[in-house]
C-alpha cells in the first residue's frame, strides 16, 4: 500500500442498528485489525448509544461534515422525485421511502484517501489489503453477485439503461454491483459529477431505469450512476482466481465456520464478510436478548456482538410464543397504515 495515502473502513449506524455495530466493529478488530480507523456515518441523529460505544474505541470515529451529508441528501431527494413512482399513492411507498441509506456515498468527501464501507449488517471476516490494493488499477472494488441476476430480477431495466448510455445489455450485466461493501478513493464521486449526473438522470430521465419497485434504493441508482459515468470497476465474483470467488450472503448461502471465521463451504474460501440482509435491526437486538429469532449464522453473530463480554452471551435461545408473534404482526400492520395516512 503507499504509504503516503491513508487508509479507513466506513459504515453508516445509528442507535437502532447499535447490536449490529457493536458486533462489525469487534470483527474488524478481531480479523482485519484492531488500529485500522473505522468512520461512522450517521443514519440520523440518533445516535446516544454509538457516542457512547465509540468512546472506548479510540480507533473509531463520527463522520462530522455536514456539507457532505447535505451534498448526498439534496442529490437524492432531487432524482427521486423525477422518478415516475414519486406520483404513486402514498399506500405505494416502500418502507425505505425518505430514507437516509444514501448517506454512506458520503464516504467520498471523507477523510480517507482509500477507503472500503461495510454495511453495518455485516461481519468482517478477513483482512482487506487485496481490496485496497486494487484500487491501485480500478475506480471502484467490489464483492457481490448483482451481475449474475437476469430477467426482472436486477434493480434496473437493462435494455433501457443500455440504450440510453449507448451499450449492448450484454455488457451492461458485468458492470451491475450492490451498494452493501465497496472500496474506493477518495473524491470519486465529487459535487462536479453529481451536477452532470443529475442532468442524466432527471433532464433526461435516466433515473427511469431504476425499477418503480426499487424506487428510493440507493443500491440501483448506485449502478446506474457508475456505468453513466463509465467507471472502471472490479468485482471479486468475477474474477479469474476461483479463490476470490465466494458468497456473502447470510440468508442465502452455505458457509462453515473455521475457528469463527466463515469460508466459503465450497472449497472452504474465506469471505471478506458476511452480509445479514433481509434480517430487521429489531430481530438482532430480540437475539442478543435470548430470543431464537432464525436469523442464519446467528450464532456467529453472538459470538462477535460479545467478543469482549463473552458472559453476557445469551445462555440458550428460547422462541417467541404465538400471542407475542401475533402482537408484532398487527403492530407492525398499525405503523404501515399509519405511515400511508400520515
Amino acid at each position: 500500500m503507499n504509504e503516503a495515502e491513508t487508509y479507513g473502513l466506513y459504515t453508516l449506524a445509528n442507535d437502532a442498528v447499535y447490536d449490529q455495530l457493536v458486533a462489525l466493529l469487534n470483527s474488524i478488530e478481531k480479523n482485519i485489525s484492531p488500529t485500522i480507523p473505522i468512520c461512522i456515518i450517521p443514519y440520523n441523529d440518533n445516535m446516544d448509544l454509538v457516542n457512547a460505544e465509540i468512546i472506548s474505541r479510540p480507533q473509531v470515529s463520527l463522520f462530522t461534515n455536514r456539507d457532505a451529508l447535505k451534498l448526498w441528501d439534496d442529490f437524492v431527494n432531487e432524482v427521486w422525485v423525477a422518478h415516475p413512482k414519486a406520483n404513486a399513492p402514498k399506500r405505494e411507498r416502500p418502507g425505505w421511502y425518505k430514507g437516509f441509506v444514501h448517506r454512506k456515498f458520503a464516504a467520498f468527501q471523507g477523510d480517507f484517501d482509500r477507503f472500503i464501507f461495510f454495511d453495518a449488517d455485516s461481519l468482517a471476516m478477513k483482512p482487506v489489503d487485496d481490496i485496497f490494493a486494487h484500487l491501485d488499477n480500478y475506480d471502484l472494488v467490489f464483492n457481490d453477485w448483482e451481475h449474475k441476476k437476469r430477467d426482472d430480477i436486477p434493480e434496473i431495466v437493462i435494455e433501457d439503461l443500455a440504450r440510453r448510455v449507448s451499450q449492448n445489455p450484454d455488457d451492461i450485466y458485468p458492470q451491475l454491483h450492490c451498494d452493501s461493501f465497496f472500496g474506493a478513493k477518495r473524491e470519486a464521486v465529487n459535487a462536479e459529477m453529481l451536477d452532470r449526473l443529475k442532468t442524466f438522470l432527471i433532464d433526461e430521465e435516466g433515473v427511469h431505469c431504476v425499477r418503480d419497485r426499487c424506487w428510493w434504493s440507493t443500491s440501483g441508482l448506485f449502478s446506474v450512476m457508475t456505468v453513466r459515468e463509465g467507471f472502471n470497476i472490479f468485482n471479486f465474483t468475477r474474477s479469474p482466481n476461483a479463490q476470490e470467488r465466494t458468497g456473502n450472503c447470510a440468508d442465502a448461502d452455505p458457509f462453515v465456520d473455521i475457528d469463527g471465521v466463515l469460508h466459503n463451504e465450497e472449497g472452504l474460501k474465506p469471505i471478506h464478510r458476511i452480509h445479514y440482509m433481509n434480517y430487521s435491526s429489531a430481530n438482532f437486538a430480540r437475539l442478543c436478548k435470548g430470543e431464537d429469532v432464525g436469523i442464519r449464522y446467528q450464532d456467529t453473530f453472538l459470538k462477535y456482538r460479545f467478543l469482549n463480554d463473552p458472559d453476557k452471551i445469551p445462555k440458550e435461545l428460547v422462541e417467541a410464543s404465538a400471542i407475542t408473534k401475533a402482537m408484532r404482526k398487527t403492530d407492525k400492520a398499525y405503523k404501515k397504515v399509519k405511515r400511508i395516512i400520515g
